[in-house]
């Protein structure tokens, strides 16, 4: 079995460690298919290698039901680390929280949202009117207006393209931030940079385990988390980018 090889010397503690319990835990949900864990150290993680080919649609269709099920394996809360792991966890290189809450709104709004604001506002990509807009989002996500009925899924958690790899046998998953939360947060940060074959993936999700009704709508709530993170590190724009999400949030009030 070929190999893949990643190292950070600088890695903080338990670094590598939260994305093999993520990555294990996404795997045992026996949806899609996860790169496997071979080995994992202090600053060294080694995993399966996934040969990679162009997309098709046959795999999107694939992937949209194979993600349903990962979503549908649950968690034991929203907020909820791995099992096997406590303390935070990791998207990119930045930690957040990972503490079980009682609510996905209080969850969302306090420990997916608000901890990127301080960072993005200090970088000087988010003006400090911008940040009271988004608090206001956060407000409101926290006080229940997008709860549901829904228990916790188990989320990949970062969900973008270049995390989708197409191999021969069909879409593999990499680098997650694995916790307990809402469903649509996943499909909303595929949406967010874009994905080949997304809307085979979306149809082909919703015939597996329908969307509640208005989640289109939605999709800008949802999208706060990843334009927090990006808004934090990767300049203006995204801060732009997370207060029009954080202004259509509070219109759906």
């Amino acid at each position: 079995m070929e190999q893949y090889v990643k190292t950070r010397a600088d890695a903080p503690a338990g670094f590598f460690a939260a994305e093999a319990a993520g990555l294990r835990w996404l795997a045992d949900a026996g949806g899609a298919r996860i790169a496997g864990v071979l080995e994992v150290a202090e600053g060294r993680i080694v995993l399966e290698r996934v040969a990679e080919v162009r997309p098709t649609a046959e795999s999107a269709d694939a992937f949209g039901v194979a993600l349903a099920a990962t979503h549908a394996a649950g968690a034991e809360a929203f907020g909820q680390a791995p099992p096997g792991w406590t303390g935070d966890i990791f998207i990119g290189s930045r930690s957040q929280p990972a503490r079980p809450t009682a609510t996905w709104g209080a969850f969302y709004a306090s420990q997916r949202v608000e901890p990127f604001l301080p960072v993005a506002v200090a970088a000087g990509n988010l003006p400090a009117s911008g940040a009271e807009i988004v608090r206001r989002a956060c407000a409101l996500i926290a006080e229940g207006a997008f709860d549901d009925d829904e228990s916790p899924a188990r989320l990949h958690g970062d969900l973008w393209a270049g995390n989708v790899l197409w191999a021969p046998e069909g879409v593999v998953l990499i680098d997650p931030a694995a916790h307990g939360g809402h469903r649509e947060t996943d499909l909303a940060m595929l949406a967010l940079f874009g994905c080949p074959f997304l809307d085979r993936i979306l149809a082909a999700y919703d015939r597996a385990r329908p969307l509640r009704a208005g989640w289109r709508d939605r999709v800008p709530v949802h999208q706060l988390h990843p334009l927090a993170v990006h808004a934090a590190g990767h300049g203006p724009s995204y801060g732009r980018a997370l207060v029009d999400a954080a202004e259509r949030t509070l219109a759906l009030e």
